[in-house]
């Protein structure tokens, strides 16, 4: 087993031995998103919202065409989520953090058009009723404070010269509270070192 791993351990160190790095930011449209409050809160505990949902933040690559990794963190507001079976307030916020392994297309090194996918994992914070609790709601004991979901994230997508787009669903469950999250919409990756690289007439690629 432990030759194994090392093995494994060697192959990956070499695989990326001779990697690029890359620094930029990513922006996510989330066609639709769900989160459910913890179990022992007061009032309804899940809040939804389509369309009106904009995420952005920094993101660094390391890899190179075939694969790369990738760490992010984003700021994702919902503006007009709302309790469907109980009005009680308006907006969610969140901070998905993820790590992500990018394949072919969506690596952001490949100066050529490809198709990819990503996969990830990560922890995110999220609040519902964020702006607009009614005096009665707030009266009664409705509060909202941030929870935290464990994420795992698939996309699918294409890119070309720094540039990445997927369709990506995001889900996220903590055992302990019941609490859980669902993210379902459009990423776009810019990954900014590749980008200035390409646009470079000294450059090789």
């Amino acid at each position: 087993m432990f030759r194994r791993t090392l093995v494994l351990y060697l192959m990956f160190i070499m695989h990326f031995a001779q990697a690029q790095f890359g620094f930029g930011f990513t922006v996510s449209n989330d066609l639709y998103q769900r989160y459910t409050n913890p179990k022992d809160v007061v009032g309804a505990r899940s809040s939804g919202n389509a369309i009106l949902n904009l995420g952005l933040g920094p993101k660094i690559w390391v890899g190179n065409k075939k694969v790369s990794a990738s760490i992010e963190a984003q700021v994702d507001m919902g503006f007009t989520a709302f309790s469907l079976s109980s009005y009680q307030g308006m907006g969610s916020v969140s901070f998905p953090m993820m790590f992500k392994l990018n394949f072919r297309g969506v690596s952001t090194f490949d100066k050529e058009m490809e198709t990819g996918l990503n996969i990830g994992i990560g922890l995110q914070k999220s609040k519902t009723e964020w702006y607009g609790i009614s005096k009665e709601d707030y009266d009664i004991g409705v509060r909202r404070s941030f929870f935290d979901t464990y994420v795992a994230q698939v996309g699918y997508g294409g890119g070309i010269s720094g540039f990445a787009a997927s369709l990506f669903v995001r889900y996220g469950f903590h055992p302990d509270t019941d609490a859980s999250t669902l993210n379902v919409g459009l990423q776009y990756d810019f990954n900014r070192t590749m980008m200035k690289k390409i646009k470079s007439p000294e450059s090789a690629l």
